[in-house]
């Protein structure tokens, strides 16, 4: 099975921005769309941005125009760029195959926004 290990979050101000990364290992990484997923405390798993294994992009209402997925199948890497972070960013932010997930998740990274 894929291991995800996430990293990059930590506490910014509003405006502010981090680029979180997703290192995975296991087999046949480089076929599978994936996404990146927040949960904040008191709510479900919601799915933020996936990409697919040609590049292909898609973004949730929230977050269009402030971040951005890219990957590189040759480091087995995702990333999310986030920019002009508000508050409601705020969660722990995990990635998985989207926008279906499989059962394993990471320890996730820790992301939050307050002044």
């Amino acid at each position: 099975q894929v291991q995800l290990v996430e990293s990059g979050g930590g506490l910014v101000q509003p405006g502010g921005s981090l680029r979180l990364s997703c290192a995975a290992s296991g087999s046949s990484f480089s076929i599978y769309t994936m996404g990146w997923y927040r949960q904040a405390p008191g709510k479900q798993r919601e799915l933020v941005a996936f990409i697919t294994r040609g590049g292909g992009t898609n973004y949730a209402d929230s977050v269009k125009g402030r971040f951005t997925i890219s990957r590189d199948n040759a480091k087995n890497t995702v990333y999310l760029q986030m920019n002009s972070l508000k508050p409601e960013d705020t969660a722990v932010y995990y990635c998985n195959t989207a926008p279906v997930h499989r059962d394993y998740w990471g320890q996730g990274t820790q992301v939050t926004v307050s002044s």
